[in-house]
């Protein structure tokens, strides 16, 4: 890359775990990097801005809100950038069935409005779409891979499949350079606390350290395809630097629990889950993705990708972390 004229890459959904381990490895590669927030993300540094606070210096924020077309064409116009990673979404599945129209405004609207202002101001660009294995929903065929149907089961998952599809006819019908990442489940210290995997891993260290006594969860026996967020963000990478423009599942290929996942990590504590952990059927969701898991072989042959984290190491990370951090809270 030439130093001199640097690649220029926009992320949206800058300030969450994918956008904050991206955002790190594109400045490692020599990018400049620009960030759309919304503007509460701007004014509340400590919460929304904790991930990229190390590497705020080094990157370029814009307000914005991608369900505004005005404002995606004003920042795509000023930015012209090499490279788009269209990360911004409503994400949590639960929430979706609580707030329908938002999900469908932010995850539907913002990723046409993205598509549409490349397509008029930067149609040499670059587009990357997160899409997800929530798509898959009700599974028709185990395991999944690009030619398995899709078969959403909440609101998120329908939401994903049009930007799935949105980014498919930019491609096919306008020439465009855009593809889609279906990301099974990844996690890392940085996952929100929304997710089941946050709460688990905050919870153990909240419960050891004196600081909770019970952890209140809803289907302990859905199957997840977990990996590590970092090897996916370098995937999403890979994908826009090949040859011609395609979609890609990623995941490990291995399935667990939310049940083993609960006891990897209170055992990293030393203490039995079942003693802490009650169920709260008012986490059930409406309808719910039992199993998913993920056959990746066209991204280990095609991008040379593979995860270098196993289940259990990555269990034990996010406890670790969130255990030397609850573990400073109590001694201040």
């Amino acid at each position: 890359m030439d130093a001199k004229n640097p690649k220029r890459a926009l992320i949206t959904g800058i300030t969450g775990q994918d956008g904050s381990y991206l955002a790190e490895l594109l400045l490692s590669k020599g990018y400049e990097v620009h960030g759309i927030v919304r503007r509460i993300g701007a004014e509340n540094h400590e919460a929304r801005m904790s991930r990229i606070l190390p590497i705020l210096e080094n990157v370029k924020l814009h307000h914005g809100d991608i369900t505004n077309y005005p404002t995606v064409w004003k920042l795509i116009d000023a930015i012209k950038p090499d490279e788009i990673y269209h990360l911004a979404a409503q994400s949590q599945v639960g929430v979706s069935f609580e707030d329908q129209f938002g999900t469908m405004d932010v995850n539907i609207n913002g990723t046409h409005h993205m598509l549409s202002a490349l397509k008029e101001l930067a149609p040499r660009s670059k587009f990357y779409f997160a899409a997800t294995s929530e798509m898959f929903g009700s599974v028709l065929a185990t395991p999944q891979n690009e030619q398995t149907p899709f078969n959403p089961v909440s609101p998120y998952g329908v939401s994903k499949v049009a930007g799935f599809y949105l980014t498919k006819i930019f491609r096919d019908a306008y020439g465009l350079f855009a593809c889609s990442g279906i990301l099974f489940n990844h996690e890392s210290p940085r996952r929100g606390f929304e997710f089941v995997t946050r709460r688990i891993s905050l919870a153990v260290a909240r419960i050891k350290c004196g600081l909770q006594k019970e952890l209140k969860l809803g289907n302990i026996d859905a199957e997840r395809d977990w990996g590590f967020a970092p090897d996916y963000v370098k995937a999403m990478w890979l994908m826009l630097q090949q040859p011609k423009a395609d979609d890609y599942v990623l995941g490990t290929g291995e399935s667990h629990t939310v049940r083993e996942f609960l006891e990897i990590a209170f055992s990293c504590v030393d203490l039995d889950w079942q003693k802490f952990v009650k169920f709260d059927d008012s986490r059930l969701r409406p309808t719910d993705v039992q199993a998913l898991l993920a056959d990746s072989a066209k991204a280990r042959k095609t991008l040379g990708w593979s995860p270098s984290v196993s289940f259990k190491e990555l269990v034990e990370m996010m406890v670790r972390a969130d255990l030397a951090d609850a573990m400073r809270h109590t001694s201040v």
